[in-house]
């Protein structure tokens, strides 16, 4: 079967230009690239990118299925132009055991729409405690492994476990706040924090807690992932460790890019995350890491939480937002600002997770999946969280403004979405 696609910006992140065009799609890849007009599916002219990779989603499958199947979570990830989800491990139960990491897959082939990888944990129960099967959940098709938002403390077993991981040559994504200081805090320490008489934590914990981890990098030789790099103080541990020629990457949540820490006033529940919205320093700096490369990706960090569990007080209240379907929108934001060009974006959000996970998505070129989004980045529309089609419904940017929206998501050149 082959189709083209005509009259769209084309935007290609790993050469970094945009230019007017379509592509040629054969048998689920991208055949040819042309500029210019041909006959084909008329895109109007709005913008047709790599589908993209969202490191770090969250499903509620197994035992929270009323939070977010499989269903719902990739119907969210095509209305935000994702292609690709990599499903977290901290689920209830865990994913720890070959058995569980068979059960998820197998839901995942059965009712998710896109891509979806699934990562496994490093300790039963991440309890960090005694390693899981690791091994055994690799050769079953784990992605990547990670203990979700639990840090190993016993030091001994990070490191026979962070080996292991290194001998079999997988990617370990790593959570680096210093449990001990972040125990219990809901807001990020300073005036602000102090006036609304909230837990909280100093930024310095995630800066202890990446130095930590960079040692057992060093010792192990793990390929490692930080799953979200929020504080300007820890960005020169960053920077030392890729320097020494650390297998390093980083990512940072669309969340902490775009809200700061005065988002939380009036105590609203939807702001509250882990770890906490920082300061608008903090902000800037993640975002000018982000334009260098320091950081590599954005992801959604999607978490759902049911109404019951966020309608409480801020001390008492779940922490997470959903995020799948509002990750491109949001992104859209530091490009109409002029802080990020297209191509920057889409290497963080596509190319770089993709290479970062071993996948072939990610890029505008020839012989590469036709996973795609095409996108109109001007209309402007405002977020209503009951049209999410996310079972969970909360999000900070709820009656949000946004300019840019998803209009349609190819999977392997088959349309899946559109509006």
């Amino acid at each position: 079967m082959t189709q083209t696609l005509t009259n769209a910006k084309i935007i290609d992140p790993e050469n970094d230009r945009v230019f007017s065009g379509g592509i040629v799609i054969e048998d689920g890849l991208i055949a040819e690239i042309f500029e210019g007009s041909r006959d084909g599916t008329d895109l109007n002219g709005i913008y047709l990118a790599p589908g993209i990779v969202d490191i770090g989603v969250k499903v509620g499958e197994p035992g929270e299925r009323h939070k977010e199947s499989f269903k719902s979570a990739s119907s969210a990830a095509l209305a935000g132009g994702v292609t690709t989800m990599i499903i977290r491990s901290d689920t209830n139960p865990a994913i720890d055991t070959p058995e569980t990491l068979a059960f998820v897959q197998t839901r995942a082939r059965e009712n998710s729409k896109v891509h979806t990888h699934v990562t496994s944990t490093i300790t039963l129960e991440r309890k960090g405690e005694e390693m899981a099967e690791i091994g055994f959940m690799r050769d079953g098709g784990a992605i990547a492994f990670s203990d979700g938002d639990a840090v190993i403390i016993d030091s001994k077993t990070a490191i026979r476990a962070y080996s292991y991981i290194a001998m079999m040559g997988g990617v370990l994504i790593g959570h680096i706040q210093e449990p001990h200081l972040s125990k219990g805090a809901v807001a990020t320490s300073g005036a602000f924090a102090t006036k609304l008489g909230l837990a909280a934590v100093s930024p310095l914990a995630e800066k202890i807690g990446l130095q930590r981890e960079m040692a057992l990098v060093e010792m192990t030789g793990v390929r490692y992932h930080v799953d979200q790099i929020t504080t300007s103080a820890a960005l020169p541990v960053l920077e030392r460790a890729k320097a020494s020629g650390l297998d390093v990457s980083a990512a940072t949540s669309i969340h902490h890019l775009t809200l700061n820490e005065f988002d939380i006033d009036n105590f609203r529940t939807f702001f509250k995350l882990k770890p906490p919205l920082r300061s608008e320093n903090d902000r800037q700096a993640i975002i000018a890491a982000l334009k260098s490369g320091l950081i590599d990706s954005i992801s959604s960090m999607h978490t759902p939480q049911d109404e019951e569990s966020k309608r409480l007080p801020f001390d008492d209240a779940a922490a997470g937002a959903v995020a799948v379907e509002l990750l491109l929108s949001a992104a859209l934001r530091l490009f109409h600002s002029g802080e990020f060009t297209l191509p920057e974006l889409f290497r963080a959000l596509a190319l770089n997770p993709a290479k970062r996970m071993g996948l072939p998505t990610g890029r505008m070129e020839v012989g590469a999946p036709a996973d795609l989004v095409a996108f109109d980045a001007e209309t402007p529309w405002v977020v209503d969280r009951e049209k999410l089609h996310s079972k969970a419904k909360n999000t900070p940017f709820d009656g949000a403004k946004m300019q840019g929206q998803v209009r349609a998501t190819w999977i392997a050149g088959e349309k899946q979405y559109e509006i």
